[in-house]
């Protein structure tokens, strides 16, 4: 990459994959597609100097006469003369070398893609809404996105998508699968999926629609106890929530439970935010490690702590992710309140992203984060600390035994 045309990092949690048919969110140092937009705690402390110090590597330091001479022998012996295009086998090669490391958040996309992708983003927000990943080359569904229509089709977190319409995902990149899926509000997508436990696959036919960005809602349950669901950690969720804490707090709830079940993330300091409101003074909330220890750093609550003497649940399963993960993981680590659910997802990583001179951009994973006790979250997640299964029985019956076991927990006290 080429140094001398960077801009500045800025550091942020992106929820990148929302504006195509769901939301995968990430921490992102971030300077693609020439934005210059803020979303960390302190701009100074969070920006990372993309200079690898005494650890830069010319193109003399690698032997490329292998690549070279497969390249020379496709060029001129492939039987398909017309096949064969210099720019698309190097985007090729290309592609290779990232996926090889086997890391579904470090991707390379092409100068077509790159626009592809930059227009979605900038596009109105139409899709099944649901966060994608890759597990062992399948593609998987991380959380259908609340009062989505892959919510309401059935797609479950876990549940491993063998085909779009006719062609098998696992044949496809993340971002082809996701392109295929996403389409304009009214048209459909057939998708072919199996879930953990079923032996038959399940299909389902998805109509698109505009997605839905609400963030946070509140209501007051039995015996005076507020229930307040986060859906994503966008934009709107520090004011929303705010307000939500306003209005709760007149009520004199006996209890707060905070619902992060189904929210795959978003920004990193609205996060930290909604921590701050539950944990007295200014504490850790997070840790991100990067390759380089002289560059760790941790990111503090505000010290607000306007929940800090309500008795707490919070509702967590497979769905919660990233920033989700981050506020179960500091609420629990504090010992502030009571974990109830599944375990989380599990991901923990931070990613950069810079646009390349022609236009082609590379998303690179460059840290991961841990909770205050350094307990890291990728591939492993957040334990609750008490498990209460959601069997597809309780949805089919519209039972919710982990909201219910909260409610009693809270009632208990």
């Amino acid at each position: 990459m080429n140094e001398q045309q960077k801009s500045p990092l800025a550091s942020f949690i992106l929820i990148i994959l929302i504006f195509i048919i769901g939301w995968q969110s990430s921490l992102y140092y971030y300077n693609t597609f020439g934005k210059n937009e803020y979303k960390g705690t302190n701009k100074q402390e969070n920006q990372i100097d993309a200079k690898k110090e005494n650890e830069e590597i010319s193109a003399n330091d690698v032997d490329l006469k292998l690549l070279f001479a497969v390249w020379q022998k496709l060029r001129e012996g492939y039987v398909d003369e017309k096949a064969f295009d210099n720019q698309k086998q190097i985007y090729g090669a290309i592609h290779g070398l990232v996926e090889s490391l086997n890391d579904p958040y470090t991707v390379f996309m092409t100068p077509e893609e790159s626009k592809e992708f930059q227009a979605s983003l900038d596009g109105k927000l139409e899709g099944i809404g649901a966060e994608l990943t890759v597990e062992d080359k399948n593609l998987v569904v991380v959380s259908p996105l609340k009062g989505s229509p892959a919510e309401r089709a059935g797609l479950q977190p876990g549940d491993i998508i063998y085909k779009i319409n006719d062609d098998i995902a696992a044949e496809m990149s993340l971002f082809e699968a996701i392109m295929k899926i996403r389409g304009e509000k009214g048209s459909k997508v057939n998708l072919t999926v199996f879930r953990k436990g079923g032996s038959e696959p399940i299909k389902l036919i998805i109509e698109r629609d505009s997605i839905s960005l609400a963030s946070v809602s509140w209501e007051k349950k039995d015996d005076d106890i507020a229930y307040v669901s986060i859906n994503q950690f966008s934009d709107n969720t520090k004011t929303e929530f705010q307000k939500a804490v306003s209005e709760l707090l007149l009520t004199k709830p006996k209890g707060v439970i905070l619902d992060l079940r189904y929210n795959g993330g978003g920004y990193l300091d609205i996060a930290v935010d909604i921590v701050g409101e539950f944990i007295d003074g200014k504490k850790k909330a997070v840790t991100i490690k990067q390759r380089d220890d002289k560059k760790n750093e941790s990111i503090f609550s505000n010290g607000t702590g306007r929940l800090t003497e309500v008795p707490l649940v919070v509702l967590v399963n497979n769905g919660s992710a990233s920033a989700s993960e981050i506020v179960a993981g500091a609420i629990q680590d504090y010992k502030r309140g009571i974990i109830m659910g599944e375990q989380t997802f599990g991901k923990g990583s931070v990613q950069e992203v810079e646009s390349l001179e022609d236009g082609s951009s590379l998303r690179v994973t460059i840290a991961k984060w841990f909770t205050p006790n350094e307990r890291t979250i990728d591939h492993l997640g957040i334990t609750p600390d008490r498990v209460i299964e959601f069997t597809e029985e309780d949805s089919k019956n519209k039972k919710d035994p982990q909201l219910e076991a909260a409610i009693q927990y809270l009632k208990s006290l």
